[in-house]
Parts: C-alpha cells; structure tokens; sequence
C-alpha cells in the first residue's frame, strides 16, 4: 500500500516539477540554446567568441568547407563540459570524453552539450581561435 501511495504522488507531482526545465531536464528544448555556427576553413574566421552559462545546453553546428585538412582543438573546453551527442550524418555517437574533431574534407557535424566547469577556455584551428567563457 505503501508502495501504491508513493507511486500516485510521483505520477502527480512529475509535470509540476517538470515544469522549469520540462520533462527531459537539462536536456529539454526550452533550456536549449543554438550558438553561431563555427566554420573550419583555411581562409574563414573560425565564428565568434561563446559566453555560456554553466548548467546550460547548448548545440553548435561545424561546417568544414573543404578548403584544408583542419582540426578543431579544445582539450581544456572539452574536459569542461558534458558531451550529450555528436551527430555526424545522421549518426548520433555519445562519446565519454574528446580531445579534438579533425576533418579531412567537407562536412558537418552537430554538437550538444550541457556546459559545466566555469572558466575562459579556446578552441582552435590551424588557421584561427575562439575564445569560450563559460560562467
């Protein structure tokens, strides 16, 4: 009986708490937020400097153009973060950690990511640099 009461107040309190965040927490759309774009090229500015909030989900799309075997660096920022999922053509990886993304040609990835450790972090190109402030 016991078990019974519990599980009714559980179903009924569940949209109430879900309500600030929605019933996938973190990972709800409504405390999602899309950033610029970051584009890897030889000749294009890598995008434009991120200040995140911790706790915060974000996605990110980088578009490679081809233009050069680039990679995308950012030890430091990658360890400061939780990686929910890469999606690269339509394959979703949830990887445990990532040390770097390296593109050979053309080619887009999708990002996501709930922000975690506060501090100022850089993610590099061969060719350029962002700086990430995550607070």
């Amino acid at each position: 009986m016991t078990r019974l009461m519990l599980a009714a107040l559980l179903v009924a309190a569940g949209p109430a708490a879900a309500h600030e965040l929605g019933f996938a927490g973190l990972l709800s759309a409504s405390n999602k937020t899309d950033l610029p774009e970051l584009t890897i090229s030889a000749t294009e500015r890598l995008g434009e400097d991120w200040t995140l909030e911790s706790g915060g989900y974000y996605e990110v799309e980088i578009v490679a153009d081809g233009s050069a075997e680039l990679q995308l660096d950012g030890a430091e920022f990658f360890r400061a973060i939780w990686i929910d999922e890469i999606v690269i053509d339509d394959m979703e990886v949830r990887p445990m950690a990532l040390h770097s993304l390296e593109f050979d040609a053309a080619g887009e990835v999708e990002f996501g990511f709930v922000a975690i450790k506060p501090g100022v972090y850089e993610l590099r190109t061969q060719t350029d640099s962002i700086k990430v402030t995550i607070q």
